[in-house]
């Protein structure tokens, strides 16, 4: 939808579901939706397509909300809801792999259900991120080899490219609070960064959700630029089981967007220097 609209395209956004981007928090959704729409980019949430009709020139289909119903004509209608294995022609007729709803099953060395062949990435099911896949073809060649059991994925970056861009990792607010996981929270507003203003990107902030005993990190959530640069500074501390308090002591650079970080991370305590 980003891409389209920056080329000059009316773009209107359907989502069924109750803010854009669903998997991310919903305040970095609010942001998102907030910028989306002042670039003219028509975002509908908790809205269904019904009754698409394909004509030769054009689509007509309804949205619906609740009780009202919209019908709406447009040029091309992409329908971006999910990924499906592409395993055609992967293996002979004859080697039949076991799948789980069309995906390729396979143990903890990445092994399918046919001795010695493996499998990685979208075709062995979500999050359909290339750097996932990449770190599981590792991870499946360790397996192969036998250097060691393979790491499964556990923790990952999941990463938005638009403006503005959003990148996270761990768990969403609504997550922790509905399995009852108790929490602090540090945020930190773009506005308030040196580098975010002078650079003309002031929209956003950096979320930091911890543990309210320990201060390990649950989550991490960045909503502005250069979000995905900056997010795996949180995914290293997340894997190291680094706390809140260890990265509002290490020393970043002034002035940089990554001070964001640390000041989230300040702010858990309370003890955000530019807020």
């Amino acid at each position: 939808a980003y891409f389209l609209n920056a080329f000059g395209t009316k773009v209107t956004l359907v989502e069924m579901l109750d803010q854009v981007l669903p998997v991310e928090d919903n305040e970095v959704a609010d942001v998102v939706a907030r910028e989306f729409s002042k670039q003219g980019i028509d975002c509908r949430v908790s809205t269904a397509v019904e009754n698409i009709q394909v004509a030769k020139d054009n689509v007509t289909m309804d949205l619906v909300k609740g009780d009202k119903k919209e019908s709406i004509t447009v040029d091309s209608v992409l329908i971006a809801i999910g990924v499906v294995a592409n395993t055609a022609g992967l293996l002979s007729p004859r080697t039949k792999l076991a799948q789980d709803r069309g995906y390729i099953k396979v143990d903890a060395n990445y092994e399918s259900s046919v001795k010695g062949v493996y499998a990685a990435g979208d075709i062995i099911g979500p999050p359909w991120l290339a750097h996932v896949a990449t770190y599981e073809a590792i991870q499946a060649v360790q397996g192969m080899f036998g250097h060691g059991q393979a790491k499964q994925v556990t923790d990952f970056p999941g990463c938005t490219y638009c403006i503005p861009q959003v990148a996270s990792i761990g768990k969403t607010e609504n997550k922790l609070k509905e399995e009852g996981i108790k929490y602090k929270v540090g945020k930190f507003p773009f506005q308030a960064s040196g580098k975010a203003v002078a650079s003309g990107a002031p929209e956003g902030f950096v979320k930091l959700l911890v543990c309210e005993q320990y201060g390990e990190i649950l989550g991490a959530h960045i909503v502005g630029g250069d979000a995905t640069e900056m997010i795996s500074e949180y995914c290293l501390g997340k894997k190291l089981e680094a706390t809140a308090e260890e990265i509002h002591n290490t020393i970043h650079a002034h002035p940089t967007l990554s001070e964001a970080t640390m000041e989230a991370a300040a702010a858990v305590f309370g003890e955000a220097i530019h807020i």
